[in-house]
């Protein structure tokens, strides 16, 4: 097994990564604001937190570990017991004091996110995916930098939208970064270096395999609303996350895209299950899914996942070339050139956070909507060629007018957890 079988474990349980903290600072060090920088003179940027969960928490540490002069000022969630047990851990990291968001600044319900932005110079968006295109939207119009969570959308409508916002978001030199953590670990970005190169030729096979346990899930409390509790399990239905192909593999389907120069495929083939999965907590995602994305030229990128307890982890992605292969996660390439990166990885985490910093003291904004954009497509793609048994080609996908969004969002009876079946669930 190459990597660790739990998604994003500093952002999951940021605390136990919080002791990098001391590291970032001498990171952040390593450039100096000038006075007058930001903000009408001051080299104070208020962020805020949309989100205020795990993966939340954890980015907040980060991004006021990147900057000195950061300071987190808002946050919003749709439960007050979320955003009170977060503000309370965040004031408990070795970056507590910089946490000062006052009681005016702390904002509860499907709206908050458009108050904590309305007061901040930087957003970190870490909500469930579903409500990903509205917010990136409302911080682009407001003339907000960002840290956007991946994935960036659970349908093709979000998708087509966030095209749109991230361009806007470039013409109006803001910095947008993305949540795919992978694109800012120095190793990887040294490894499909090495691939644009030419080290192992040209690129002929993908192999792409995420294998892992089920998420936490919150049984059912008295006073909860349907809408409450598929919101307190978002991970666990399709349109809250995008099932667990869209929400957690997003990471290793953005490693195939990556490979091929950042062009999507031209079609895929899919299929996918639910086996394991039991009990009201695990909604209607599936648990196993096979895709075979085939692009332009001829090369196949074939990607696996896996949510299943008890069962062996594989985390890991290969790639085959006409003059070698590469190791992605061991960060070596083996052929007509042996190369092996012994280098410094970084914290990617931290490193995405630094560098978004970084961009906007400078005034050189950094935008990742292409690959973000395009990963989540490739994604939601493959699920619903798995949820529908059919071939999709990329433009069918794309133009999809399945739209898992509410017309309204209030608390009260949720969505109907269907589970797709091959065969008679319907492409849209």
């Amino acid at each position: 097994m190459s990597q660790p079988t739990t998604e994003n474990p500093n952002r999951r349980d940021f605390l136990r990564g919080s002791a990098a903290v001391a590291a970032a600072g001498v990171l952040a060090s390593q450039y100096t604001i000038a006075h007058g920088a930001f903000a009408q003179g001051s080299d104070i940027l208020k962020v805020g937190l949309v989100g205020c969960g795990g993966r939340g928490s954890g980015a907040a540490v980060q991004a006021l570990s990147a900057d000195p002069g950061a300071r987190l000022t808002a946050m919003g969630d749709a439960f007050a017991d979320r955003l009170d047990a977060s503000l309370k851990n965040l004031k408990e990291t070795e970056v507590g004091d910089k946490v000062t968001v006052d009681p005016s600044m702390q904002f509860i319900g499907f709206d908050a996110y458009k108050q904590v932005i309305d007061n901040v110079d930087v957003v970190l968006l870490t909500s469930p995916p579903v409500f990903r295109p509205a917010q990136l939207a409302y911080a682009v119009d407001q003339g907000k930098h960002i840290f956007c969570e991946k994935p960036i959308a659970v349908d093709a409508p979000g998708v087509r939208q966030v095209f749109a916002i991230s361009n806007k978001a470039k013409e109006k030199k803001l910095s947008l970064v993305s949540g795919l953590c992978w694109r800012y670990d120095h190793g990887m970005r040294a490894t499909f270096e090495k691939i644009k190169e030419g080290a192992i030729g040209d690129v002929r096979l993908v192999q792409a395999t995420y294998n892992t346990s089920t998420l936490k899930k919150f049984p059912r409390q008295t006073g909860w609303s349907e809408m409450e509790f598929q919101l307190r399990n978002w991970q666990h239905f399709h349109w809250l996350s995008g099932d667990h192909n869209v929400e957690q593999h997003v990471h290793s389907i953005d490693k195939v895209l990556w490979a091929m120069q950042d062009q999507v495929p031209v079609r895929c083939t899919g299929t996918g299950g639910r086996q394991a999965r039991t009990g009201e907590e695990s909604g209607n995602v599936f648990d196993h899914f096979s895709v075979v994305y085939e692009f332009e030229n001829g090369v196949k990128a074939f990607t696996s996942c896996r949510q299943m307890d008890g069962c062996d982890g594989d985390v890991s992605d290969h790639v085959w070339g006409s003059k070698g292969y590469c190791d992605i996660f061991k960060h070596l390439t083996k052929g007509e050139t042996n190369w092996k990166f012994n280098g410094d990885k970084g914290n990617m985490y931290q490193t995405e956070h630094n560098e978004l910093f970084k961009s906007i003291r400078t005034g050189q904004p950094i935008n990742n909507g292409d690959y973000m954009t395009k990963s989540t497509m490739m994604a939601i793609m493959g699920r619903m060629s798995a949820y529908t048994g059919k071939m999709l080609t990329w433009d069918q996908a794309l133009n999809s007018k399945e739209n898992l969004t509410p017309e309204k969002w209030e608390f009260g009876p949720g969505r109907e957890p269907v589970i797709a079946t091959p065969g008679v669930t319907r492409f849209v």
